[in-house]
């Protein structure tokens, strides 16, 4: 199996994760849809057990996708599989499970103990492998109080390692400097993200786990610029897909013969660019069928992309 390390924890995992937002279902903040629109659990389920049967072992979601819904689900698929699978979740942004309202953020010590008390039961485990800091907007003193309230965490038993999804390069040094810090989540995919975040993960030997690795949806090249998705889907009003989609998509043209040259997918090339970036990078695309986990999991084997693909792609982008 094509496996990566989770940091400083150094426990290997599969090179690719699954992502499991959309399968959380619609949720909102007021009129502004955050989720993926209608999922059918069932199908979510299957998904989740073909993604085990080829090799996945590493699940990445939070307790705000679906406000409750993903982290149930995936506790639901990974009943009994207890030790065959990594478990990342996230914590810090606030919601009403019965209205699916996001209703704010909260990261104070006292909030982070039952949020994290909350997620271990709606994923039935006795510990959380990753547990992930969700609010990006944290001064750096704030996040000392934070990463302490992990260390607790870590100490008590109910988490195993933890980490922060942040963009911001000074947040993820802070978080380092934590004894069990062993990944930083980052937009990064071949048209976003930047690579001092990425820097920070190489020098202090964490995980970049990928989210966005195919900048939702676009890298797939299966959606053309003015695709319309409903109103409960979050991509009808992300930037991604309201005037940046037409420049990400005349990139990915310009690069497809490369990428698709020895036969992968776009979408499989995408998460194989990432690998050839760093070896610290685990994409973690998201999925909603079946049919996208065999593709995204297809990707492992033909692994990075090569030397010469990279070459040529940064002379193009």
């Amino acid at each position: 199996m094509f496996t990566r390390i989770l940091g400083r924890s150094n426990i290997p995992v599969s090179a690719l994760g699954l992502g499991c937002w959309a399968i959380g279902g619609p949720f909102w903040r007021g009129d502004v849809p955050l989720g993926w629109s209608q999922v059918d659990d069932h199908e979510s389920l299957r998904a989740i057990h073909r993604a085990l049967d080829r090799g996945i072992n590493f699940f990445d979601t939070a307790d705000v996708y679906g406000c409750g819904h993903s982290e149930r689900v995936l506790g639901r698929a990974l009943a009994g599989k207890r030790d065959q699978v990594i478990v990342a979740t996230k914590f810090g942004q606030t919601f009403d499970e019965a209205t699916k309202q996001g209703t704010g953020s909260n990261v104070s010590p006292e909030y982070i103990r039952a949020a994290c008390d909350a997620s271990l039961r709606r994923l039935s485990l006795d510990a959380i492998d990753l547990y992930q800091l969700h609010v990006k907007e944290v001064d750096l003193a704030q996040a000392k109080i934070v990463r302490d309230a992990l260390e607790d965490l870590v100490a008590a038993g109910k988490i195993r390692w933890y980490g922060w999804s942040t963009d911001d390069p000074a947040s993820a040094r802070e978080f380092a400097r934590g004894a069990h810090c062993a990944a930083i989540q980052q937009r990064l995919n071949l048209v976003q993200g930047n690579t001092d975040t990425l820097a920070v993960c190489e020098e202090f030997n964490l995980a970049s786990i990928n989210r966005s690795a195919l900048a939702l949806g676009l890298l797939t090249g299966k959606f053309p610029p003015a695709t319309q998705f409903p109103n409960d889907d979050v991509r009808s009003h992300r930037f991604e897909w309201n005037g940046e989609a037409g420049k990400h998509l005349q990139k990915l043209n310009a690069l497809r013969e490369i990428l698709t040259q020895d036969g992968r997918t776009l979408a499989q090339a995408a998460l194989a660019w990432l690998w050839a970036r760093s070896e610290k990078t685990i994409p973690i695309p998201g999925f909603k069928t079946i049919a996208q986990v065999e593709e995204n999991a297809g990707a492992m084997q033909f692994g990075a992309l090569s030397d010469a693909q990279m070459k040529q792609i940064a002379a193009l982008i």
